[in-house]
């Protein structure tokens, strides 16, 4: 997102955590390598540190259109960049004032295009979608156990809750997103619309990444440590790292309500419900070049899919400062969707 986001007082106090927690050793620098040449922290690590993005136009699963297809061609390539690029342009081109109100109930719409962020061009190797395994770029068939669990009574409350169907008992069946306690879910899996930027920071012992969105803080710990009790889970999970060669792999468990948001195909994540409580994450981070964190992931939920599925996400080096996305400011947002739900409710016991 662009360099004028909101800003608010969290921001400083994120700033203060992460420095103090992680601040750089004497003589530390923003680190510059040469293509296969990876720059080293002061203790020797291959160093990851900055801000990295992840927007790309490219989709999490291959287009059935495609069909076999795991590579665009350079023609491919340049059209739909060039389609994004159109549309971006389009977009954010001067339109027509509206001088009258919108009619009473309609759709007042949300964000503009002037917040959005979700890329113009295509993952650097060109593949026809983030997901390698399987070959056929898509999401493996999904188990008995899920296929009951989406179909039960209870996640199509809840599908229609967050779709406006119906109305909500209470912030509690609102996604995590809508009550602003967290956006990306498990990883950095899939970019969305805005806000794709990630800090890092490094020290011996952790690798602490800084999400833009809603301002979240990742630990992953490299000493050692065993993970937590089973009994405790936590939104982010809880990573282990340890470095194979110049690059650091990271196991994630522990995961609570574990999701994973996806803004570029009609449904926008795997939610809640969606996945299981045993879902297992491993993600490896090497850095490839002074702009360019090559990102890959294979992501094992037993209670969710026949079998774990893989893919990449290169991150770009894009220059700071990241600056706070203050998600509610109060969350009068939250308010008025309550207030909407006994609103539906009062309207439907007058037609009884």
């Amino acid at each position: 997102m662009r360099s004028f986001r909101v800003r608010g007082s969290l921001d400083r106090v994120a700033a203060v955590l992460v420095v103090g927690c992680v601040a750089l050793l004497p003589g530390q620098a923003a680190a510059q390598t040469s293509e296969g040449t990876p720059s080293r922290t002061p203790w020797g690590d291959p160093d990851l540190q900055g801000i990295w993005n992840n927007a790309t136009i490219t989709p999490l699963q291959r287009p059935e259109s495609l069909g076999d297809q795991a590579f665009l061609t350079a023609e491919e390539i340049a059209a739909m960049e060039q389609r994004a690029a159109e549309g971006f342009s389009q977009a954010n081109a001067t339109q027509e004032v509206r001088t009258e109100p919108l009619p009473a109930g309609g759709n007042v719409g949300a964000y503009n295009s002037f917040w959005t962020e979700e890329g113009t061009a295509v993952v650097q190797t060109g593949r026809t979608s983030l997901i390698s395994d399987p070959p056929n770029g898509q999401l493996p068939p999904l188990t008995s156990e899920a296929e009951a669990r989406i179909a039960s009574p209870a996640y199509r409350r809840l599908a229609d809750v967050r779709d406006g169907r119906v109305p909500a008992v209470g912030p509690e069946e609102m996604g995590l997103s809508e009550r602003c306690l967290w956006y990306r879910g498990i990883g950095h899996i899939s970019p969305t619309g805005y806000n794709n930027n990630y800090h890092f920071f490094q020290t011996p012992d952790a690798l602490v990444i800084l999400q833009e969105h809603i301002h979240d803080v990742r630990y992953i710990f490299l000493d050692g440590r065993p993970h937590l009790p089973s009994s405790i889970r936590q939104f982010a999970g809880d990573s282990r790292g340890q470095w194979e060669g110049d690059t650091l792999v990271v196991e994630t468990t522990h995961v609570r309500e574990p999701f994973i948001r996806r803004w570029n195909l009609p449904q926008h994540s795997l939610g809640r419900g969606d996945l299981g409580d045993q879902v297992v994450l491993v993600e490896r981070f090497t850095r490839t070049g002074p702009d360019t964190l090559n990102y890959e992931f294979t992501v094992n939920d037993p209670g969710t899919w026949t079998a774990p599925w893989s893919g990449a996400l290169p991150m770009a080096r894009t220059e700071g400062p990241m600056f706070e996305f203050a998600c509610h400011e109060g969350n009068h947002g939250m308010m008025n969707m309550m207030a909407g739900s006994r609103a539906d409710e009062r309207a439907a016991a007058q037609d009884r």
